[in-house]
């Protein structure tokens, strides 16, 4: 009898993105305890069991950024096969709706120019949607 294929783990991801008036992205950094610690990225989270990506995504965002915010449409859905897991990431247009973003986190965050978001250090899953954003 042949020993079943290993089932890597799938991951689903939500992630925003979030431009102010002058059509920067927010971006944060990975904090030093998480997988792919250092790297800049989209924020979000893991979505949680009978969870909607929507509401994942407002959930990640009031624990991350301290704020409320509306999702909007799905931009992009990127998978990406990582040693361990596989992550699918789903990418969202989202709006300030109330409060103000504050990291809650101690992670570092900017506002950039889609021209210079190259200019900073993504997984290579945000690389191909990185790139359709600067263009």
């Amino acid at each position: 009898m042949a020993a079943p294929e290993h089932q890597d783990a799938i991951v689903e991801v939500a992630a925003a993105l979030i431009r102010d008036e002058a059509g920067r992205y927010l971006i944060t950094r990975r904090v030093e305890s998480s997988h792919l610690a250092g790297l800049w990225e989209f924020p979000g989270g893991k979505r949680e069991p009978g969870e909607t990506l929507e509401a994942c995504l407002r959930r990640e965002l009031l624990e991350e950024l301290g704020a409320d915010f509306t999702v909007g449409e799905r931009v992009e859905t990127v998978t990406w096969r990582y040693p361990a897991k596989t992550v699918v990431l789903h990418f969202y247009r989202c709006r300030l709706s109330g409060g103000k973003i504050e990291p809650r986190e101690q992670q570092a965050f900017a506002w950039v120019e889609p021209a210079h978001l190259a200019e900073y250090d993504f997984p290579p899953a945000d690389r191909a949607l990185i790139e359709r954003l600067r263009a």
